[in-house]
């Protein structure tokens, strides 16, 4: 078989190695002659595109270390924040009941101005109300000269009266226990009639006629005839108002939060002051309402 003269065989090779020498001794025959800078121009423009690709991926490596390290520099200024957070959030729990007592010790403070009258300031240390007879216990006993049925008042309204006096401690019976009674009066007709308690946050007038018309919503005030607290002190709202035989059964929410309450100030025995209600009474206040 006959070989091609210019096939990939050993006389092809050698042709196309000629070949290529004698292009090669052309080409540097024809761009010798010139300027040494043409040699320096092509390698130039043969080296640009790997120069310019080297430039590029040198700034992304760059961009990239950057956004690593300012990644970093946030996360760890975000786990700072966040336990500057967690540390403000436990103090301001550990500091809430103390805000709370202080705030209630300034309204205290100002209702015990507007009540010319001797009192005597109390903490409540025990609060049951919700357990069967339960009630609340407060931090003054007979060392503080209290006696029973002395009154007791916290700024929202009246709280109940004093039931048992020790040494250094008293147990206090709420407004809504069962077996408290207190005087109380409507505030438009003012009616009067006696507050009994039904339970937790709640109470219901008696002995008030048919004939007289009560409104939900109306204050309720105390009357004075017991000759516990005086009259004139808010005790409640209405919150149901149904026909009962010859009376009306009136239903009361109370206006002191006695689940939340720590500072009351009590009564001396028997007061003698006339607190003079508001003439024209205001509604219960959104929260009071009854059904909400």
């Amino acid at each position: 078989m006959r070989q091609r003269a210019w096939g990939w065989n050993p006389a092809g090779r050698r042709r196309w190695a000629m070949a290529i020498l004698l292009l090669g001794h052309l080409l540097w025959m024809a761009l010798g002659r010139g300027a040494s800078s043409r040699w320096q121009r092509l390698a130039n423009l043969l080296a640009s595109p790997p120069r310019a690709a080297s430039a590029q991926w040198e700034a992304w490596k760059a961009n990239r270390r950057e956004k690593v390290s300012t990644l970093r520099q946030a996360q760890t200024d975000l786990l700072a924040l966040r336990a500057q957070v967690t540390q403000l959030l436990t103090a301001r729990a550990a500091e809430a009941p103390r805000v709370a007592e202080a705030d209630e010790a300034i309204r205290l403070l100002g209702l015990k101005r507007l009540l010319p009258m001797e009192f005597r300031a109390a903490r409540v240390i025990v609060n049951v109300r919700k357990a069967p007879f339960g009630g609340m216990i407060v931090d003054q006993g007979e060392d503080a000269g209290l006696r029973p049925d002395q009154g007791v008042i916290a700024p929202e309204g009246v709280v109940g009266r004093l039931w048992d006096v020790g040494a250094t401690q008293s147990s206090l019976l709420p407004l809504d226990s069962y077996n408290a009674s207190t005087g109380v009066m409507l505030a438009r007709s003012r009616a009067t009639g006696v507050l009994q308690g039904l339970g937790p946050g709640k109470a219901a007038i008696r002995y008030i006629g048919n004939q007289e018309v009560v409104q939900v919503g109306e204050p309720v005030f105390t009357s004075g005839l017991d000759r516990v607290f005086p009259r004139g002190l808010l005790v409640g709202y209405v919150s149901a108002v149904q026909p009962h035989d010859v009376e009306l059964h009136v239903e009361v929410i109370l206006a002191a939060p006695l689940d939340r309450i720590s500072l009351v100030l009590i009564l001396p025995a028997h007061p003698q002051m006339e607190i003079q209600p508001p003439a024209v009474p205001a509604q219960a206040p959104p929260g009071k309402q009854a059904g909400k």
